[in-house]
């Protein structure tokens, strides 16, 4: 008799003041993934928890649940409600989870971590709006306000709102691979993967009547990824100046170009190494790394494992 695997269980923590949307969205991402995993979702004390809108939410579990969770998903809760020091039951609840399961924060939910210490020392993000509240708050934590989300391991944590979305799909990528999180991403109707981090979405003065867009040239370059492409191609193909080309690009991704071309072509190297067999000198030439040690490195720089070891575990899962 084969034996079945157990489906990975998700406990999504709900508090008071919890944001509707954002609490939905691991429900929603994860239970698309062709039934890997099983999202419940509980309150400190099984009772239902008031929510940012004029409902409240009903809940089926109390805290026990976070015993058996391999993955813990914090909701995020009302800027407003955000205060020094954890509400009632929150710390106990938290004690109950294991050692060794994941822990994932939306949005302001980083606040309840950090609160919690589990943020000491590591890099984590949270809503752009709040940041400067976080680090005076919390000196301790390396945030790191531009990006959509951070993984550091086992404690993920995500920005603002939508961003909910990207960190999930992350957690199938990570677990299972691309080609389910690119198929929960069909189902789900979003982007299986945003560019840029969430400097973008920061409040910008409104560009110039007529401001031309990046987002043709930024589609240029991915078809291009095994060139060498510079800024000033990237300018010249947008017509535009160094400068302003610059400028425009920061506005609209939150990245620099260099920094957004590393990141999409090491996008694309997790890609080859998951789903062909090219050695690591290949994929670094079709992705446009000089060489096999440049990718290495970008790819340790980026999730923390050598493409050999990125490529076993995912590779197995196929």
């Amino acid at each position: 008799m084969v034996a079945i695997a157990a489906k990975h269980r998700v406990v999504v923590l709900a508090l008071d003041g919890v944001y509707p949307f954002e609490l939905g969205i691991p429900s929603r991402i994860l239970g698309a993934a062709d039934d890997h995993y099983e999202v419940l979702t509980c309150t400190v004390d099984g009772e239902p928890a008031r929510t940012n809108a004029d409902f409240t939410i009903g809940v089926e579990h109390g805290p026990d649940v976070l015993e058996s969770a391999d993955t813990v998903v914090i909701a995020p809760v009302a800027h407003e409600w955000v205060a020094e020091e954890l509400p009632d039951g929150v710390a106990e609840a938290l004690a109950r989870i294991r050692p060794d399961a994941r822990i994932v924060s939306i949005c302001t939910a980083a606040f309840v971590l950090a609160a919690a210490g589990l943020l000491d020392g590591r890099r984590a993000t949270t809503h752009w709006h709040v940041t400067d509240r976080f680090r005076r708050m919390y000196p301790r934590v390396e945030l790191d306000p531009d990006v959509l989300f951070v993984d550091d391991g086992r404690v993920l944590t995500s920005a603002g709102a939508a961003s909910g979305v990207d960190v999930c799909l992350h957690l199938v990528r990570k677990d299972h691979g691309h080609e389910l999180a690119n198929k929960v991403a069909r189902r789900c109707v979003v982007p299986p993967y945003r560019d840029g981090g969430q400097a973008q979405y920061i409040e910008q003065p409104v560009p110039e009547a007529g401001a031309a867009s990046t987002a043709a040239t930024r589609a240029w370059a991915l078809q291009r990824l095994d060139e060498p492409l510079v800024l000033a191609d990237l300018a010249a193909h947008a017509r535009m100046s160094l400068r302003t080309f610059a400028r425009r690009f920061h506005d609209e991704v939150g990245l620099s170009p260099g920094r957004w071309l590393i990141q999409q072509r090491v996008v694309h190297a997790r890609h080859l190494l998951e789903a062909s067999d090219l050695s690591v000198d290949q994929i670094a030439g079709r992705v446009g790394f000089a060489t096999g040690a440049s990718l290495r490195q970008h790819l340790h720089a980026a999730i923390g494992v050598s493409p050999q070891a990125y490529r076993r575990t995912f590779q197995a899962a196929r």
